[in-house]
């Protein structure tokens, strides 16, 4: 099975059903498509600011909670607002969708800017649906990698 090692809070937000998109630069790779990948939490610290940014965003409502594409508001803040986010761990499971232009997505949100949940621009050009998610009872630590990579057996584990 294939994973993907995203920052938190933005893993818990999938796994938690509150963020329907991950946002890349690069489409998905057929291979993946319609199959089910971990989501794992990077090792990388949480950054305050950028969850500060995302708070006041959804606390404005309308148009600039749509930017950030977290539905439902009321999940999307109960996440950011716990502060329970495993780090170096796979949290849970997800399928990919067919991916969307993040043009397309914004759109949809009624996003007043360009869609992005992120200060990082560059990586909203492709929204891949994360459908059918499964969270984990317990967080799996592992160590994880850019891009996507082949999450170990467990007979590779043991």
């Amino acid at each position: 099975m294939k994973a993907l090692t995203l920052w938190q809070p933005w893993a818990s937000l999938v796994v938690a059903g509150a963020k329907p998109y991950e946002f890349r630069s690069w489409r998905a790779p057929r291979s993946i498509i319609g199959r089910r990948i971990v989501i794992h939490a990077s090792a990388r610290k949480v950054d305050g600011r950028e969850v500060d940014q995302l708070r006041r965003l959804l606390a404005a409502g309308g148009r600039y909670a749509a930017q950030t594409c977290l539905t439902p508001i009321d999940v999307a803040l109960a996440v950011l607002n716990g502060g329970d986010w495993p780090l170096a761990a796979g949290i849970g499971t997800a399928i990919v969708g067919e991916p969307r232009s993040g043009a397309d997505i914004g759109a949809d949100f009624g996003a007043i800017n360009a869609v992005n949940d992120s200060d990082r621009h560059l990586h909203c050009n492709w929204g891949w649906p994360m459908e059918n998610i499964e969270l984990w009872p317990e967080p799996l630590a592992m160590r994880g990698a850019q891009g996507l990579w082949t999450w170990p057996t467990p007979e590779q584990v043991a």
